[in-house]
């Protein structure tokens, strides 16, 4: 036994049995402790059971510490930031590899950036201001259980709630994630008046603002900005107002012309009093919790209800659970009509198993999932061997992207037409920078001899296929939030069962894949979306929202493609209310099957899309569309092909 069954021993006595728990007894026999399970050891021959030995050593081994004993302390109105600082870095030198569970009794914990644990973090799909104010940070530990109990942790000023950073066996529960003051701003139109260009709006009670040389400037603890866009929402149903998009926004040559009442010179005549806009800047600094370099990592029933980046953000991990984790309003009651400032949660070169189940993803300004590895696009060749490659987006570098012994592929980038055979990597470095501190530029190796074509004047990019992931996303809802609702981008399968679209505003689904823009890989070979129900998708128009399920590749030359991208896509046993015409748009897709889905038209909204098909494909070859119902509208036989 190791010393964490010392106190077990304590209570043995030669040839005498213990009860410990749940059926579990130990008992000494000559020299040697043995365990068992819901069994009399009385009347059992001695023998070693070495595998109860290791289940029991491990559940004896587990330490809880209650972070009330380092000075936590709920409802109290303190920064626990330095507080939560000390006591991680205590625990974590005390655990000495123990399975251990920390525990943070239930309430209200505030955090301020002042005394916060400061890191130097790259986060894919993400602005990269560093270093960081984070509030919890487990790094580096194995086999830990955060639990909140319940807590709610609020944020101020500018932070990163949670990063959970190479970590195995990690888990983090029961608790929620706010921001005091978020950086999105509220207001409800109060008066309209189109012909004179004014609308008079009120300012939610919450909002910290100011009027300066006649702006509408939204600001709090370390931050502030006059937003220049924003969404609206039907202030009865918080519905994205139909129709609208991103809409432009009354705070420049504004005047207070009452208490948080403001007479702003803005045009919009879709803006009905009652009308509920949030207005927004353009940042998104940090995510409300951020996975990296992690293996098998779980957070089950946590809820982010606001963060000025995406909810979750995980990048190069290797197995992620999230079980009844939710981006979501606190409630029927909430006030607010939003949470997140872009994506509910956003996968980025991960692989093992991502499961999503049980989670309710609404209100914020981008999808509620996003799964994709990332191209580097291919810079230089130094000889047959040797490339170098580079980080192509903004908001995407500094971070892991491969290693030694991965297996990877290249693309040409205009056509988006993968090359034939594979390649592995024998070794890969940084060029310009530390890998974790700002790389953007790797030079890599190769086991085999490259295309001659490879990195000779045409645009290419690399995919790194160890790097990708299979995907189960179920059982969730996800309802009134700007852009779209579900985003895959991996070979591996992916499937999509058993959710609730509820008014998505742009695609509901979306398999995409771009080596031009965003160099969000790759091509879909598996994926079976079965089950869901779709209501009112594509009440607005964001980029590619083409039909409620997109298969859409960002394409540059597809008349001069040769291959196709997409392949192996099942959408069966489906039900789609809709208001308007177009159902499901494809392109560059070998292998597409559509059956057993029931379509029923409405009459919610006036129809307005420009792709008046149900069905609108563009290089696509083996489809098979059978056993659909159509009540109302166009049918089954209005595919049209380009």
């Amino acid at each position: 036994l190791t010393a964490c069954d010392v106190k077990l021993l304590f209570f043995c006595v030669k040839s005498n049995a213990v009860f410990l728990s749940s059926g579990v007894y130990a008992y000494l026999y000559g020299d040697i402790t043995y365990i068992t399970h819901k069994t009399d050891p009385k009347k059992m021959k001695p023998r070693l059971l070495l595998a109860m030995l290791v289940t029991l050593a491990a559940v004896s081994c587990t330490t809880t510490y209650d972070l009330a004993d380092y000075g936590l302390r709920p409802d109290s109105g303190e920064n626990s930031a330095p507080l939560m600082k000390e006591a991680l870095k205590e625990i974590k030198a005390s655990s000495r590899g123990r399975n251990i569970r920390i525990t943070l009794p239930a309430g209200r914990y505030d955090f301020h950036p002042d005394g916060a644990i400061s890191r130097e973090y790259y986060i894919s799909n993400h602005d990269q201001p560093n270093p960081k104010s984070v509030g919890i940070v487990l790094e580096d530990m194995h086999n830990v259980i955060f639990d909140g109990q319940g807590a709610e942790l609020i944020f101020h000023g500018r932070m990163l709630p949670v990063a959970v950073v190479d970590c195995s066996d990690c888990a983090v529960r029961n608790l929620s994630i706010d921001f005091a003051n978020p950086h999105i701003s509220q207001v409800r139109v109060v008066k309209n008046d189109p012909e004179a260009g004014m609308i008079t709006y009120e300012v939610a009670p919450w909002v910290e603002y100011e009027i300066r040389d006649s702006m509408f400037v939204a600001k709090g603890e370390g931050w502030e900005h006059v937003p220049a866009w924003g969404i609206a929402f039907e202030g009865d149903t918080r519905h994205v107002l139909y129709n609208s998009g991103d809409i432009s926004l009354g705070t420049r040559g504004v005047t207070e012309v009452a208490p948080r009442t403001i007479l702003a010179p803005w045009r919009n005549e879709a803006l009905v009093e009652g009308t509920v806009v949030v207005f927004r800047g353009y940042g998104r600094p940090a995510p409300g919790i951020f996975l990296y370099r992690d293996t098998d990592a779980l957070l089950e029933n946590v809820t982010v209800h606001y963060a000025e980046g995406m909810g979750l953000l995980a990048q190069v991990c290797d197995g992620i659970t999230l079980d009844g984790f939710s981006v979501a309003l606190r409630g029927e009651e909430d006030p607010r009509y939003f949470t997140t400032q872009a994506d509910a949660t956003h996968f980025s070169g991960c692989k093992g198993r991502i499961v999503s189940r049980g989670g309710l993803y609404e209100g914020m300004m981008d999808d509620a999932i996003n799964v994709h590895g990332t191209y580097l696009k291919v810079s230089g060749r130094e000889n047959d061997h040797t490339l170098t490659a580079d980080y192509m987006h903004g908001q995407s570098y500094g971070f892991v992207w491969g290693h030694a012994g991965d297996e990877v592929q290249f693309i040409a980038s205009r056509r988006m037409e993968i090359m034939e055979g594979t390649n592995i990597i024998t070794s890969i470095e940084a060029v310009d920078a530390p890998v974790d501190k700002g790389v953007k530029r790797f030079r890599i190796t190769f086991e085999k001899p490259l295309d001659e074509a490879i990195g000779r004047g045409d645009d290419f990019g690399i995919e790194n296929l160890e790097w990708t992931p299979e995907v189960l996303f179920a059982d969730n809802v996800i309802r009134n939030n700007r852009a779209r609702g579900a985003l895959f981008s991996t070979p591996r399968r992916t499937v999509v069962e058993n959710n609730l679209f509820d008014h998505t505003s742009g695609t509901a689904i979306l398999l995409c894949g771009d080596c031009n823009g965003w160099y969000e890989t790759g091509a879909c070979r598996d994926v079976t979306i079965r089950g869901n129900r779709f209501i009112d998708a594509l009440t607005s128009m964001y980029q590619f929202t083409n039909a409620v399920i997109s298969i859409y590749p960002e394409v540059p030359e597809l008349l001069l493609q040769e291959k196709y991208f997409h392949s192996g896509i099942v959408i069966e046993d489906n039900e789609f209310d809709t208001f308007d015409m177009p159902i499901l748009y494809a392109r560059s897709v070998d292998g597409l099957v559509f059956r057993r889905n029931v379509v029923r038209q409405n009459k919610d909204y006036p129809q307005m899309h420009w792709n008046t098909h149900r069905f609108l494909f563009e290089r696509v070859v083996n489809d098979v569309i059978e056993n659909n119902e159509f009540h109302g509208g166009a049918g089954e036989y209005d595919v049209a092909r380009e």
